[in-house]
C-alpha cells in the first residue's frame, strides 16, 4: 500500500480521535453497517480530495467497508490532521497521502498520487481532483462514472464548467443538499471558525467590531455565533439580496471600504479573490486581526499585503503580523487559508455526520445510476436528502408526525378550497 503521511507513529492518538468522532455520527454508522452487509461499493476505486480529519476518516472507512478501494489525499494544505491520517494508513489500511503544512508542490504531487488509482467516483472538497483530471489527466475520464463535490467553492467552479460544456462526467452538489448546507455550513462553519479564532488568538469577541465579508449559508453561521458572543457585526456583501437579508436580521450592512476603517476583526466566507486588497489595509485600524474560512486562500489578497508592508514576523502558531509602511500593524490568521481546519479541528462530528451520509449515499446512487446521467452538476435526490434527516432525527430520539390520508389528498388535490 502506497501513502504519503508525517509519521505512522501517531497512528494510536489517530484511531482514538476517530473512534471519539465516530460516537458523534450515529447515521454514517448506521449507512456504514448496511454497507458491509451488502457491499454495495464492491470493486469501485474512488479518489478522495477532502480535508483529513477523524470525520472523513469516519467516512473512508464507510466507503472501504463498502468494498471500495479508497485513496484519499488533502484539499488543504493546512487542514490534515497528521494523527489521523497516520491511523487510516495503519490501523484501516487506507492509503492516504496528506501532511499538514505540504507545500504547493507536494499538494499537487499528492493529488496525483491518489489518481494513479484510475477511479471510478472522484470525491472532491474544492474542485481540485476535477480540474486536475480535466486539465492533465484526461485520459483517466473513459474510466470514471461520476463525482461528487463537498463545497461551496467547488460546486461554483463545476457549474462554471458545465455552463462551458469542459465538464466531461456528472458531478452531484453534496454541497447543495439542504441536509449539508443548512448545517454543515451554517452550524457547523460559524462555530468552528470561532474556534480557530479563539485557539490562535486568545482575544475576547465580546465588544469588538466583527466584520463578515459575504452572506451566504457559512457567514450566516459565523455572524449568529459571533453575535451571540457579544461582538458588534458589520456585513459587507455584493448581493442585494442577501444584504437585505443581513439587515431584517439586525445586522449592519456597509460596502468593505467602510467597514475597513472601524473593523477589529475581518473574516472572509465569498469564495471569491482579493475581497480584502490593496485598498483596505491601510485604512485599518493598528492591530486589526484577518482571516478567512472561505475554502482557498486567495480572499484576503496576501501578495498585496507583502507589497504594503515594510515587515512581517510570526508573532504566535497562527499569527503573522505585518507592519505597513504607515506604521499601523495588520495580524493575518493561518496564511489566509481555511481558519476552523487551520487553526482548530474543522466543524464537530455529529453535523458532518449528515454531510458525509450524503457523500456515501451519493457514491452508491452513482455506482447504481451514474452512467444514465448527464455531463452536468446534480443536487442530491431528495430520498437520500430526507432519509439522512429522518436517520438523524431518530438518532437523537425525536419522533414528528406523519400525514393523514385525508391531508396527504388535500396536499395533492386542486379542487379543495376554503
Amino acid at each position: 500500500m502506497n501513502y504519503g503521511i508525517k509519521d505512522i507513529d501517531l497512528a494510536k492518538k489517530g484511531k482514538d480521535r476517530i473512534e471519539w468522532a465516530e460516537k458523534q455520527m450515529p447515521v454514517l454508522s448506521t449507512i456504514r453497517k448496511r454497507f458491509d452487509k451488502e457491499e454495495t461499493l464492491k470493486g469501485v476505486k474512488i479518489a478522495a480530495c477532502l480535508h483529513v480529519t477523524t470525520e472523513t476518516a469516519n467516512l473512508v472507512r464507510t466507503l472501504k467497508e463498502g468494498g471500495a478501494e479508497v485513496s484519499l489525499c488533502a484539499s488543504n494544505p493546512l487542514s490534515t490532521q497528521d494523527d489521523v491520517a497516520a491511523s487510516l494508513v495503519k490501523d484501516f489500511g487506507i492509503s492516504v497521502f496528506a501532511i499538514k503544512g505540504e507545500d504547493k508542490d507536494t499538494y499537487y504531487q499528492h493529488i496525483e498520487k491518489v489518481l494513479n488509482c484510475k477511479p471510478n467516483i472522484t470525491m472532491d472538497d474544492g474542485a481540485d481532483l476535477v480540474s486536475t483530471i480535466h486539465s492533465q489527466k484526461k485520459e483517466l475520464i473513459k474510466d470514471i462514472i461520476a463525482g461528487t463535490e463537498e463545497t461551496t467553492t467547488g460546486v461554483i467552479r463545476l457549474r462554471s464548467m458545465e455552463k462551458d460544456k469542459a465538464l466531461k462526467y456528472p458531478i452531484i452538489a453534496v454541497n447543495d443538499a439542504q441536509t449539508k448546507y443548512l448545517f454543515d455550513n451554517r452550524y457547523g462553519t460559524g462555530q468552528s471558525t470561532i474556534d480557530g479564532l479563539l485557539r490562535a488568538t486568545n482575544i475576547l469577541v465580546a465588544g469588538k467590531i466583527f466584520v463578515i465579508c459575504g452572506y451566504g449559508w457559512c457567514a450566516r453561521g459565523l455572524a449568529m455565533r459571533a453575535n451571540g458572543m457579544g461582538a458588534q457585526v458589520i456585513i459587507t456583501e455584493v448581493d442585494p439580496m442577501k444584504a437585505l437579508e443581513a439587515v431584517m436580521d439586525g445586522y449592519q450592512v456597509m460596502p468593505i471600504k467602510e467597514a475597513a476603517k472601524i473593523g477589529d476583526i475581518f473574516i472572509t466566507l465569498t469564495g471569491d479573490i482579493n475581497v480584502i486588497s490593496t485598498e483596505e489595509f491601510p485604512l485599518m485600524k493598528d492591530g486589526a486581526i484577518l482571516a478567512n474560512s472561505g475554502h482557498f486562500n486567495v480572499e484576503i489578497n496576501i501578495g498585496a499585503l507583502e507589497k504594503l508592508s515594510v515587515n512581517k514576523k510570526k508573532i504566535r502558531e497562527y499569527i503573522e503580523e505585518y507592519t505597513l509602511e504607515n506604521g499601523k500593524k495588520i495580524n493575518l490568521l493561518a496564511e489566509g487559508r481555511l481558519l476552523n481546519l487551520s487553526a482548530a479541528e474543522g466543524h464537530p462530528a455529529s453535523v458532518m455526520d449528515m454531510s458525509f451520509a450524503n457523500q456515501a449515499l451519493s457514491a452508491e446512487y452513482l455506482v447504481k445510476e451514474g452512467r444514465n446521467l448527464q455531463k452536468k452538476v446534480y443536487c442530491v435526490p431528495e430520498v437520500i436528502d430526507k432519509e439522512i434527516a429522518r436517520l438523524k432525527l431518530e438518532s437523537m430520539g425525536i419522533k414528528i408526525d406523519k400525514l393523514t390520508e385525508e391531508q396527504e389528498k388535500y396536499l395533492s388535490s386542486w379542487q379543495m378550497g376554503t
